[in-house]
């Protein structure tokens, strides 16, 4: 029998310290805010916006939010990120993705002034997480790599996967395992003989973002599976990148979805803002 990851388990040990820390800065007189950006409509953006704001509510953070039409023009939204930055009741500002296709997405993320870049996604950020500096990570390597630690399981030395290289979560994934002294393949939809190199893994982390893409030949006996994806089936049913049925009994852990990596996501988010503050 494989154990299950529950992420939202951790996700809630690691809220009740930030809760307790954040009303220790607010006996010091410190307050934490985080400033939420949200360009239209989108019905998953609206789920996960709305996630964030529970969390800062339980952690004491204090949020507000800016909900712009989806035609607001890239101009309108720069110069709300420039009021932000300037801003002092705010430590970190963070821009729902995806923004629409007349919004130039690098531009706006580069806009954010990186010591209130609470998403990790700025060039700068990106930059010290790569020459070992510290910074802000991005959201979900970073709750991995939390959740693995957690659950009990050691990186170093250990022969790592990271099927994805997006760099929201492949890229920073890898600089983060070698980090953690982890020994790191990067694979992708061109690498020749994916299922031979994802079976050697000690710890595979599936970010491709194809639904039940990865069965169980993909999958070393013992190995620690981590899912990034999330997909909706036609049945309304929500699915990862890994074959959950499939893997189950092979693998010696893995995270399910929902309820692993995702409230992960949020609670390094909230890990985040508090950093910010502390600094």
């Amino acid at each position: 029998m494989s154990r299950i990851i529950d992420g939202k388990a951790i996700a809630a040990q690691i809220k009740d310290e930030l809760k307790k820390e954040v009303a220790q800065m607010g006996d010091r007189g410190i307050t934490v805010g985080l400033a939420v950006i949200q360009v239209g409509d989108d019905p998953a953006s609206t789920i996960y916006v709305n996630n964030k704001k529970k969390a800062c509510e339980y952690i004491g953070i204090h949020s507000v939010s800016y909900e712009l039409a989806g035609d607001v023009s890239q101009q309108e939204l720069l110069a709300l990120i420039d009021k932000l930055n300037h801003d002092e009741k705010v430590n970190g500002i963070l821009v729902q993705l995806p923004l629409p296709e007349h919004i130039d997405e690098e531009k706006v993320i580069t806009a954010i002034c990186p010591d209130k870049d609470v998403d990790g996604f700025h060039t700068e950020n990106v930059g010290r997480l790569t020459v070992g500096k510290d910074g802000f990570l991005p959201c979900t390597p970073a709750g991995i790599i939390q959740m693995i630690k957690r659950s009990g399981f050691s990186i170093e030395g250990k022969e790592c996967v990271v099927i994805g290289r997006s760099n929201i979560v492949g890229k920073p994934m890898a600089a983060l395992l070698l980090r953690e002294n982890g020994t790191v393949t990067v694979a992708h939809s061109k690498t020749e003989k994916l299922k031979e190199v994802a079976s050697r893994a000690d710890i595979l982390i599936a970010a491709l973002g194809k639904p039940k893409f990865i069965t169980a030949d993909y999958v070393k006996e013992g190995a620690l599976v981590i899912d990034v994806g999330i997909h909706r089936m036609q049945n309304q049913k929500m699915c990862g990148d890994v074959d959950f049925e499939n893997i189950y009994g092979k693998a010696a852990a893995i995270t399910p979805v929902p309820g692993g990596v995702g409230p992960m996501t949020i609670a390094m988010l909230m890990c985040n803002c508090v950093k910010a503050a502390r600094r």
